[in-house]
This record gives C-alpha cells, structure tokens and sequence, in this order.
C-alpha cells in the first residue's frame, strides 16, 4: 500500500522531466516576478494601490497561465484563446482599481489599471520564452510611468 502511495505521488510531479526544462520554468517565472515588481514599485513609490505583491502576483500568474499550456503541447488555436481570456480576465482585476470620485466626476486608477494589464502582458511574454521582449516592455513601461509625466509637468510650467 505505502509503495503503491509513494508511486503515486512521484506520478504527480513528474511534469518536470529534466534539470532543463525545471531551469527553464523557473526562469521564467523569477523573470515574470522581477518585471512585474519594478512595475509595482515604481506604482507603490507614487502611493497607489496595487504596488509590487500585487504586480509580481499579475506577472507571475500570467506567465503560469501560460507556462501550463506550453508544457502540455497545447495548440496553437488553443493557447490563444487562453492568451484571450487571461487579457479580459486582467482587465476585470484593473477595472477594480479605477474609482469614480463624486466630485466633478473625477476617474481615479486608470493609469494603475493599464499597469496592471500591461505587466500582465510582461508576465506572459516571461511564461512563453520572450524573456528580452518582456525586458524590454518592462523598460518602456517604466519609462512611460516616470519620465512622462515629468515631460508633462515641465510642459505645463513652461506655459504658465
């Protein structure tokens, strides 16, 4: 009975066959991780609310969304529909972060929002391999987030 619980449980992890494919998984999502937390920390540092748990969970979780698929030989038609789902399913979890003030009908979170969907999208570049495009994403984003709006501000002292 013990070996037969034993064989079991072995069958159960044996998803990961090799030193190889465990590098390559775990890569992936310590760069999924990594990303989506220079995301957060950059929100976190101007006091918004989903800061980098929140984004390296969004990261993480997309390049696992992913990753699972792949692994399993999925198709290609297939794996767009999950690509599909994982994009509106985001994009729900960003709808949570936008506030609709009383006053003056002020819309707050948006950019938090976009955030969120964009380090979704980072953290499945991370789960399919596109580790540099992830990177890269990460960096524009980033780039977005803090050198535009000082562009702005500069703009708007210049007027005034």
């Amino acid at each position: 009975m013990w070996q037969e619980i034993w064989n079991t449980v072995l069958a159960e992890f044996s998803d990961i066959l090799d030193v190889t494919q465990i590098t390559r998984i775990t890569l992936r999502l310590l760069v999924a991780a990594a990303l989506g937390g220079l995301m957060g920390y950059e929100r976190e540092q101007r006091g918004k609310s989903a800061g980098v748990r929140t984004h390296m969970l969004v990261a993480i979780g997309s390049a696992l969304f992913v990753l699972i698929p792949l692994q399993n030989g999925t198709s290609t038609a297939d794996l767009t529909r999950v690509l599909q789902g994982l994009v509106a399913g985001v994009g729900f979890l960003g709808a949570g972060t936008i506030i609709l003030g009383t006053k003056q009908m002020e819309t707050q979170g948006l950019t938090t929002a976009a955030g969120i969907w964009v380090t979704a999208a980072i953290g499945m570049a991370a789960g399919m391999g596109r580790e540099s495009t992830a990177v890269l994403s990460t960096l524009v984003s980033l780039f977005v987030l803090s050198v535009v709006p000082w562009i702005q501000r500069a703009k708007r002292e210049n007027k005034e």
